[in-house]
């Protein structure tokens, strides 16, 4: 049995199938099925059910699952101390970043860390911020950045980067284009575009809505926030956004303050502490290009 068996097993048990699970390994579908497939002529026992559309894991999978987890983190934390005493940073790091991601300064951090440390490899992978933080918390992904209402996951080490409060954008036209602040009520009865569930903006939304007792009539969503943007700008509907997101739409969108939605949108740096030492670093170089303390 050997380690890259065991790599194996998590990743398609995670992912909920080889393809998957191939491309989040960097190894061909056939070498990770042939792989699998050795480890349960080893064991003596199918781990996984691919009689259906997904990979699942039969009961001798499970059981195998969570040691496979327990022997990559023990081999972690050898290549770990070593590194720290050698002063080394190898490896590969796999990065989240919510959907349809915009923000130079994580790219600048990302470049900044591999012309520091060019012996770590970096995959970045995207996704809705509540699915991130998930995959964080199961060792899928070493970091991510992620949105949250109010304040970012207390299970995880994290480092806030933003918190805004959300506004409502309408064109310059719109009835509601020249005031300053607005209730949730006045929402009613208008098309809203948002964000999809499971991202940061979207989970402050409905904290208020719920709290004020509304029920938005969301007609459109989107997880690109110059999408939503766009949309509201044709007259689409009254797009919910954070305060910075509608800069690159001056002219076009005019942001009005929820002011009963009091529970900021945050997006926040997560990952499992201590963790490994190419995740401080990489932590230190979003740091300096945050400009955060």
């Amino acid at each position: 049995m050997e380690l890259r068996h065991l790599e194996y097993l998590v990743a398609v048990a995670e992912e909920a199938g080889f393809t998957r699970a191939a491309q989040r390994v960097h190894v061909s579908q056939s070498g990770v099925s042939a792989q699998i497939r050795q480890l349960e002529r080893e064991l003596g026992a199918e781990l996984f059910d691919r009689s259906g559309r997904t990979a699942t894991l039969t009961r001798a999978g499970e059981a195998a699952l969570a040691h496979a987890r327990e022997a990559l983190s023990a081999a972690a934390a050898v290549r770990q101390a070593v590194d720290q005493v050698t002063g080394l940073l190898r490896g590969r790091l796999t990065v989240g970043m919510v959907t349809a991601c915009t923000i130079t300064a994580l790219f600048d951090a990302l470049d900044a860390f591999h012309q520091a440390h060019p012996g770590v490899s970096i995959s970045l992978a995207e996704g809705g911020s509540a699915e991130l933080a998930d995959r964080v918390r199961g060792g899928a992904l070493d970091l991510a950045l992620i949105g949250a209402a109010g304040a970012p996951p207390e299970d995880l080490a994290t480092l806030p980067i933003a918190s805004e409060r959300l506004v409502a954008a309408v064109p310059p036209g719109h009835d509601l284009a020249q005031r300053s602040g607005l209730a949730l009520s006045e929402l009613a009865g208008l098309p809203v575009v948002c964000m999809p569930p499971g991202t940061g903006i979207r989970a402050a939304f409905d904290q208020a809505c719920a709290a004020a007792d509304i029920r938005p009539a969301i007609t459109l969503e989107a997880s690109a926030a110059a999408t939503i943007a766009d949309l509201a700008a044709r007259g689409m509907g009254v797009a919910i956004l954070s305060e910075s997101m509608t800069g690159a739409f001056a002219g076009r969108l005019c942001p009005v303050l929820i002011e009963d939605a009091r529970t900021p949108a945050v997006l926040a740096l997560a990952w499992r502490a201590p963790g490994a030492p190419a995740v401080a670093e990489l932590v230190r170089h979003c740091r300096a290009s945050f400009a955060v303390a």
